[in-house]
């Protein structure tokens, strides 16, 4: 569960690197954009949701 940041932060840099491919037009940007949001989200996702609170049990 650790490692979850990690990953979605080398996918994220990976979309990114797609992406600037997209814009010099060698992959098309219909592909890159999605992903690179995605990956973003779930960076984010990752990064925050790890401290909150699960409730009493």
């Amino acid at each position: 569960m650790r490692l979850m940041p990690i990953f979605w932060l080398i996918v994220t840099l990976i979309a990114l690197v797609l992406n600037l491919f997209g814009l010099m037009r060698l992959i098309p940007m219909f592909f890159t954009m999605p992903l690179l949001f995605v990956s973003l989200y779930f960076t984010i996702f990752t990064l925050t949701h790890r401290r909150s609170f699960k409730g009493i049990r």
